[in-house]
């Protein structure tokens, strides 16, 4: 397997050529390093999935066009997210969900939720 797919993206027209470093699985973000990613301003929802990270959720969706997937419960532990997504595992299962936002109603937690101002207060 070419494991430079992401520094080569001539197959995919459109695509934009990533340059970065990209984090493995097994990679932990320390608060310290989580300051390059969640600026002290924004409290976007990914952010606070990022630091309620490990945390168990219900994550509530619905599928307007669907027919028996319509509306759907998705529980498990939050493992990462992104602007349009979220990564969980279901240790009772073994199942592993990547969930689209576009389709969240809402997200409970199962404890007390960390917000984005708890680990990056504002300045001044």
């Amino acid at each position: 397997m070419n494991n430079n797919y992401l520094n080569n993206n001539s197959n995919f027209p459109g695509t934009p050529i990533y340059s970065g470093n990209i984090a493995t699985p097994n990679q932990s973000m320390t608060n310290t390093s989580m300051n390059e990613y969640i600026p002290d301003e924004q409290s976007y929802i990914e952010n606070i999935l990022r630091v309620n990270k490990g945390k168990r959720v219900s994550v509530y969706q619905s599928f307007a066009d669907a027919g028996e997937w319509k509306d759907r419960i998705f529980t498990g532990i939050i493992e990462q997210s992104g602007r349009d997504h979220i990564i969980l595992s279901d240790p009772n299962t073994g199942n592993w969900y990547l969930l689209l936002m576009i389709y969240v109603n809402f997200i409970k937690f199962d404890e007390e939720i960390n917000t984005v101002e708890q680990f990056y207060p504002q300045k001044g």
